[in-house]
């Protein structure tokens, strides 16, 4: 069913000059790529659609929808994202994430998230300069389905995070866009499965080449937190992204978040498997 939603959006939407792109709408609403954010507000820039508010400039939202599917811990994980901009500079986004766990609670997590641009990209008149943005993510997590696993954790936290961002052209064959910053969380499997009430600080990067008609290939490392007694493993992806048109883009990607183990004292891994992805800016 999935396939044929990728093809009827295909078809719907007339090939044209290629705009979409990162950011993307990830899994928790934010403007980036699948885990990590980006420095980039989810803004289309001056071909995307804009709108007076009193006198404050609030762009049109971007769309994103995910499945994961990860066959070792038989997890199908979906997620859908909305993100706007106000002023260009201040990302207001929303993410709502369903994790159906096959012999465990079906976990259901929402995300509202804030991120500033404090610094746009190539300020100063400087093409050496990244964007630099800030960030939070505020998560709930289905306190029932927690405490049915026996988990003594918290069902809401907070993450922090300080993200840079650039893209390089001219350099290299292809435009390279490189991402990096430190992620401030009390999250267990991205808050899936609850929050500790200490913090970690971790870090999480990106590199993306933008192909030729409309491609783009990349990957993605997220640091996992190290709590006493409970620990993430580390979860990366290669993906592939094709837009179409200026404002669609189809995802697909392979993710590892290392081997399923299933005991709370060592590294929570849930895995590999496959990811598809949808994703709408006006």
């Amino acid at each position: 069913m999935i396939f044929a939603v990728f093809f009827a959006l295909t078809v719907v939407f007339s090939v044209q000059d290629v705009s979409a792109g990162p950011p993307f709408v990830n899994l928790e609403g934010v403007g980036g790529v699948a885990f990590n954010p980006l420095a980039y507000v989810a803004d289309s820039g001056e071909e995307g659609a804009h709108y007076k508010v009193g006198n404050v400039e609030v762009s049109a939202p971007r769309f994103g929808g995910w499945y994961v599917n990860l066959g070792d811990a038989k997890i199908d994980w979906t997620a859908f994202g909305v993100a706007t901009t106000v002023a260009r500079r201040l990302e207001i986004s929303y993410g709502y994430e369903t994790v159906a766990w096959e012999d465990h609670p079906t976990f259901h997590k929402n995300n509202v998230g804030v991120k500033f641009l404090i610094l746009p990209e190539n300020s100063f008149d400087s093409k050496f300069v990244p964007a630099v943005s800030v960030g939070t993510i505020y998560k709930t997590t289905s306190d029932k389905s927690v405490h049915e696993l026996g988990f003594p954790l918290r069902t809401s936290g907070q993450d922090w995070y300080l993200v840079a961002t650039k893209t390089i052209a001219g350099v290299f064959p292809v435009p390279v866009i490189l991402s990096g910053g430190l992620l401030s969380s009390q999250e267990f499997v991205t808050g899936v499965l609850g929050f500790h009430d200490d913090r970690k600080l971790t870090g999480f990067a990106n590199i993306d080449l933008v192909l030729p008609h409309g491609f783009v290939l990349g990957y993605e490392f997220k640091q996992g937190e190290q709590f006493s007694s409970y620990k993430n493993a580390n979860y990366w992806n290669v993906h592939a992204a094709w837009m179409p048109n200026k404002n669609l883009t189809l995802i697909a990607a392979y993710v590892d978040t290392a081997s399923y183990t299933k005991s709370g004292n060592t590294r929570q891994g849930l895995g590999d498997g496959f990811v598809l992805s949808a994703q709408y800016a006006f």
